[in-house]
């Protein structure tokens, strides 16, 4: 009777066993997965009240949870890297200087990028603790060195997932589901039109907590079944170029790769020392991820005003994780810099000139702007850089549909009424244009300037 009753009981336990990576229960225990490959082995870390154990699997409210096999392909072609134990690392101002000691040993970019770097592996580790991350970006050509920071950076956080050379990006949503881990990736490696568009729904959707990417999957009975995925998480990326979305362009923290010669004393090739290395980096920062989950939160002090919010919201979580006032006042800058880059793109823009023009209007005294009147101007100034003519009509979709201006008729034409006047101020520091015309500029209509 013993026997049936404990033959059932692991009956159970098989039925309901769920491979696990890592997980974070109620009451506030960490459970992370480890891989020994000379044990061919993988098992768990468990972290509860201050203690470690290992265990090679858990029960928890009747479900199993065990570790992915040890002969998984993902971890045997070393496509995802986890720890192989924790270990003591001291201080975290001396964790960082190991991190960025080994990141100067193989890669060659400038140093404050070399800090930042260190900044984000420490803020992978701790990820799940924010709602909004930034992505660490490598722009260049090939043979600048990218690989190599992929390589070597990636190693070190938190459970990598590198993906560059995929000959299909459909794995990754599944992958990225269930390791929860830092995609790692040659953006340049999918040159389909629609791996591409695929890869570039993980970038929009995988900066904030709660965007989950929606696929089809067909059920055993055929039926089809839409499926979210979770591909929340840190991400570095290798690009030739920019990324045509401002939006996605403003979640990167980016190095610009030149071909300038390589550093003498950064190796060639990576020798068996640089997985050696990363791994002992990797079990330090297991342990400074069970004892630093959750003490580095967003606040309102680290929130700069000056700059625009989403760039403001991709830095907080690396300022939260920074302790270190030089480097804080680095990302400070850099940031700001980020954001008189982002006005002098828009400067260049369609909607800059037609505000630019509007401007001068208002200045010229001569009522609310009409849209008819914007369009003349706007064609006196820049018609000849257009291949389309300069209609009412495409300067009034402009206003309306880019600029979120409202248009009202006034005596049989449509103005900008002067109610958009507070909206106009927000748009002119927005588009990095002067709220005053500059003296030398003319605030004249075309045809009086010509008389």
């Amino acid at each position: 009777m013993k026997e049936g009753i404990q033959q059932a009981a692991q009956s159970v336990r098989r039925e309901t066993a769920r491979p696990t990576v890592s997980t974070i229960l109620p009451d506030g225990t960490f459970v992370e997965m480890l891989h020994r490959p000379a044990e061919r082995r993988t098992l768990f870390c468990v972290a509860a009240e201050g203690k470690l154990r290992y265990e090679t699997s858990l029960v928890v409210d009747g479900e199993r949870l065990v570790p992915y096999s040890a002969k998984n392909n993902l971890l045997t072609n070393q496509v995802v890297l986890l720890p192989s134990e924790p270990v003591e690392y001291g201080s975290v101002d001396e964790l960082v200087a190991e991190i960025e000691a080994f990141i100067h040993r193989y890669v060659d970019v400038t140093p404050l990028f070399e800090r930042i770097a260190a900044c984000y592996v420490l803020l992978s580790w701790v990820y799940d603790a924010f709602n909004e991350l930034p992505y660490l970006r490598l722009r260049g050509d090939p043979g600048s060195g990218k690989t190599r920071f992929l390589l070597t950076v990636g190693s070190l956080c938190y459970k990598p997932i590198f993906a560059s050379g995929a000959s299909s990006v459909s794995p990754l949503f599944r992958i990225l589901d269930a390791f929860r881990g830092t995609l790692v990736i040659d953006e340049g490696d999918f040159r389909l039109s629609d791996e591409r568009a695929e890869i570039i729904k993980i970038l929009n959707n995988g900066n904030a907590r709660g965007f989950p990417v929606l696929r089809t999957e067909m059920t055993s009975q055929r039926e089809f079944n839409p499926t979210a995925y979770a591909v929340f998480g840190p991400k570095l990326i290798a690009t030739r170029g920019f990324f045509q979305d401002r939006a996605l362009e403003s979640r990167c923290l980016t190095e610009e790769m030149d071909q300038a010669r390589l550093r003498e004393d950064i190796p060639i090739n990576l020798s068996g020392n640089h997985k050696e290395e990363a791994l002992i980096l990797r079990n330090k920062l297991l342990l400074f991820r069970i004892r630093n989950h959750g003490r580095s939160r967003p606040t309102e002090d680290l929130v700069d005003r000056s700059i625009e919010p989403r760039l403001s919201q991709v830095f907080v979580p690396l300022l939260a994780i920074v302790e270190d006032p030089k480097t804080r006042a680095d990302l400070r800058n850099l940031a700001r810099s980020y954001n008189r880059d982002l006005i002098a793109e828009r400067g260049t823009d369609v909607e800059a000139q037609v505000l630019e023009v509007i401007r001068d209007i208002l200045a010229s005294a001569q009522g609310n702007p009409s849209v008819k009147d914007i369009a003349s101007w706007f064609a006196d100034r820049h018609g000849d850089d257009y291949e389309r003519a300069i209609s009412p009509r495409w300067i009034g979709s402009i206003i309306r549909k880019r600029l979120r201006l409202k248009t009202q008729k006034s005596h049989g034409v449509f103005v900008v009424p002067i109610s958009e006047q507070p909206k106009l101020s927000g748009l002119f520091e927005k588009y990095g244009v002067e709220p005053q015309a500059p003296a030398e500029s003319e605030s004249t209509s075309p045809g009086s300037a010509a008389g």
